[in-house]
């Protein structure tokens, strides 16, 4: 059934007078307010929750529960999600709110960041989800690692501060079985990551990764397009860190000139289509 404008308005009017409304209200506006890198719980998810950083948790808020960007249509009862990149558990938490019978490996090397994983997963009571405190890479090993604080810690690059080492794991000995969605933000390697599991991507339905061009390198974009086109994925792509003038200028975030999401996906036969456009 079509709402017509009256309805929305109804709609509307009902949240703007709702409690819960207000008191989300009031928490965004005391989380804008925090300066970066203050440590303190929020109830912005209906539920105690620890975060590390005020600004890049209200970002990740927009993005995974406002704009659901990592929503799926699974094709088993109970699908796996591998998530690269868990940070705090917000992605963690949406995934067992939509989709509560799956079963999740969530992986996070930083160690500070990685404690609070954990107590957000013991808070919530989260079931099925297994915890892993390694950084994703090609093999299993030892490499350095930058500690950016909040959602931007990654394997070390040139000109990266060395704060610490971690332990690394290979994807590809996870993607021996059917997976549902393969979540890879790890802030640096993708691309490399991904070419060394190219034979086993066929295993994978959908790929969310998020593609770091940094400044003075090569960029690697066309690589892994190219990638995953001949591992037979369908692409979508955003822009994650736009420069509006980038003949003049290229706006940096944590030392990359591009940022860009990529949903990659299998062509699903009676999957809706949304236009603007109905010609």
């Amino acid at each position: 059934m079509k709402l017509t404008l009256k309805d929305h308005a109804r709609h509307l009017t009902r949240l703007l007078s709702d409690g819960a409304y207000r008191r989300n209200a009031l928490e965004r506006r005391r989380l804008e307010k925090l300066p970066p890198y203050r440590a303190t719980i929020t109830t912005l998810l209906g539920q105690t929750f620890e975060i590390v950083d005020a600004p890049s948790f209200l970002e990740m808020h927009e993005q995974i529960w406002e704009r659901e960007i990592y929503r799926f249509v699974p094709s088993r009862d109970k699908p796996l999600i591998l998530d690269c990149g868990a940070n705090i558990g917000l992605s963690v938490l949406f995934f067992k709110q939509n989709y509560p019978d799956c079963s999740i490996v969530a992986f996070e090397p930083d160690d500070t960041v990685f404690k609070v994983l954990e107590r957000n997963m013991r808070r919530t009571g989260l079931r099925s989800v297994e915890l892993v405190p390694r950084a994703i890479w090609t093999e299993a090993t030892t490499l350095p690692f930058y500690s950016e604080g909040s959602y931007g810690g990654r394997v070390a690059r040139g000109g990266d501060p060395l704060t610490r080492s971690v332990r690394t794991i290979r994807l590809r000995d996870y993607l021996d079985r059917p997976v549902d969605l393969l979540k890879l933000d790890i802030e640096r390697g993708e691309t490399e990551v991904l070419e060394d599991c190219f034979d086993r991507l066929k295993s994978v339905d959908h790929l969310f990764v998020e593609y770091h061009g940094a400044d003075g390198e090569k960029q690697k974009l066309p690589r892994l397009l190219a990638l995953l086109a001949g591992a037979g994925y369908r692409v979508n792509v955003h822009a994650g860190n736009d420069s509006p003038q980038p003949f003049v200028a290229r706006k940096l975030n944590m030392g990359n000139d591009l940022q860009l999401e990529i949903f990659a996906f299998r062509e699903t036969p009676g999957l809706p289509t949304r236009t603007n456009n109905p010609v």
